[in-house]
Parts: C-alpha cells; structure tokens; sequence
C-alpha cells in the first residue's frame, strides 16, 4: 500500500483548539501520505483565535478550520478513518460514536491551552507549547513504518507516542 493516504482524526471535547493544532500540523507534515481532520464531542463553534495565531506563527495553515461535531464523521458518507487520537482527557473519557472501519485509537491528552489565565503573553506561550508537544506526537507518528508492522505492533506505537514529553496529568496516570 505504498500510495495509501490514512485518515486520521483529532477529537477534544470544543475542538477549538488542540484538535484544530493538530489538523494542521499533521495535514502539512504528513507530506500527503495523511489527511487530518479533527471533530469535538461537545464543539464551542468556533475556533480559539490563540490556536490560529499560533498556526500561522509556526507556518502552519491557519485558514478554513471550524469547530464540529465528531457526528459529522460517524454519518454515512463520511472519509472512513485509519486512526483516531483523543488529544483531552475528557473526550478520552467519553462514549465515542462506532466509527466505520475500526480505526486504530489512541490518547494523547495535551494539557489545554484554551484554560490558561494570565496575561497575552502567557497564553499565547501556553498554545505554543500545546502545538510543541503535538507537533513531537505527530512527527513520532509519522515516522512509524506503518504499512510495514503488524497490527498489535502499530497499535502499542501510537499508543506510546501518547506518553511523551507534555502528557497530560490523566495520559501520566494511564502510564
């Protein structure tokens, strides 16, 4: 399958922020070998301005995002995802859609950014080290020789790449 192009989708919870970070992280440094989506159990409906500053600042797209619903991608009709990677500890935690395909899944909880209170400069230092760890993740996954090893094998990497540098405080327990 070395032409394949794997679907992968980020859920969080508003998917205003850490979903959207990863969308555009993973669709530019996927090289085409990926198309992300991301989809949010409860979206706010609109994405947080801070995540789009910081997409652009990292020259990532920053255009053409929106907050949705994960039901959209559990409709007929919708891209049959590869992978599935909760990125916030309450969607990891809530009763997902039966999605079509069985995708692969994982948790790789990020502390939110969209929480932080403080001043500008705190904030937006918090939604840059949220696209930090997203962007360690996502490279750490798109190096996987993913056509090449089996399942079970595949499956127990991207759950690991979910413990990396910045896990949250519920993906360290779940370690």
């Amino acid at each position: 399958m070395p032409d394949k192009t794997y679907n992968v989708l980020f859920l969080c919870t508003g998917n205003s922020a850490r979903s959207i970070l990863a969308e555009s992280i993973l669709n530019k440094e996927g090289g085409g070998r990926f198309k992300a989506y991301s989809a949010g159990s409860k979206p706010k409906g609109e994405v947080n301005p801070h995540a789009l500053k910081e997409l652009a600042a990292l020259g990532y797209p920053s255009t053409g995002f929106s907050s949705k619903s994960w039901d959209v991608f559990a409709a007929p009709g919708a891209p049959e995802m590869d992978f599935i990677f909760t990125v916030c500890d309450s969607a990891a935690g809530e009763a997902c859609p039966v999605w079509i395909g069985h995708p692969m899944t994982a948790h790789w909880g990020v502390e939110d950014p969209a929480a932080v209170v403080g001043t500008e400069v705190e904030i937006q230092r918090a939604f840059a080290q949220a696209a930090r760890f997203l962007k360690n993740r996502i490279s750490a996954f798109i190096n996987l020789p993913i056509a090449s090893i089996d399942r079970l094998a595949l499956e127990q990497h991207v759950r690991q790449i979910g413990s990396l540098e910045g896990a949250s405080v519920e993906s360290a327990k779940a370690e």
